[in-house]
């Protein structure tokens, strides 16, 4: 029987679980000391305390102590669910270099895709629109009030390295763009371990349509 690790929490951790158990896997979950009665470490076959003293968000950013886990526990299989690790490239490539199965892209394309600001110039090469953005992390004020004013308002500051909507800020009036620009590296930071934003146009009143794709 091929054993699954949930390299995440809540329900997230659960419905990967749900899935995993319809599979006939072995299921493991991973929990920050904060989350010893979470709901998603008593619905897995296995559950093991990860990055301790590290807090609630960074323990689960803790790539060393999930792959050790992985690896004293026999695991085949570990699932990023989305959020924390799952577009981190460092983390699909320490499960593939311990022969962990990474469910997901390979370490190759997340560092190519998961960083926002690597993407955007893959999409541009290919002749694919793009809004106005940056091309490079933004970190000082002062330098993104000027780009911002070539961009035009209103603007989004985005996490070059998340999704899910953390690290992301709507910027309508220049004033706020220093103290909207703090906020979205703290998120990042916290959320995904690493606080690179960029700027780019934001469209009111868009249609979101988006493709999946399996390969």
């Amino acid at each position: 029987m091929k054993k699954l690790l949930a390299a995440n929490r809540s329900e997230i951790a659960v419905r990967i679980f749900r899935s995993a158990t319809e599979l006939a896997c072995r299921t493991v979950a991973v929990y920050a000391n904060e989350d010893r009665f979470g709901v998603h470490r008593f619905k897995a076959d296995e559950s093991y305390l990860v990055g301790e003293g590290k807090g609630p968000v960074a323990a689960y950013l803790d790539i060393d102590s999930v792959i050790d886990i992985a690896k004293a526990n026999k695991v085949d299989l570990v699932h990023p669910g989305y959020g924390f690790l799952s577009e981190n490239a460092a983390f699909a490539n320490a499960c593939e270099a311990n022969g962990l199965n990474f469910v997901g892209p390979s370490s190759d394309l997340l560092a190519r895709m998961g960083d926002k600001i690597e993407a955007r110039k893959i999409a541009e090469k290919a002749n694919v629109p793009t809004l106005p953005g940056t091309e490079d992390p933004i970190a000082d004020p002062s330098q993104a009030l000027k780009i911002a004013k070539r961009i035009g308002f209103p603007l989004i500051i985005k996490a070059a390295f998340g999704g899910g909507g953390r690290g992301m800020r709507v910027v309508k009036d220049p004033k706020q763009l220093k103290s909207s620009l703090e906020e979205a590296q703290g998120e990042a930071q916290r959320a995904f371990g690493n606080s690179a934003v960029f700027l780019e146009r934001y469209i009111e009143r868009a249609k979101h349509i988006e493709v999946q794709i399996l390969g």
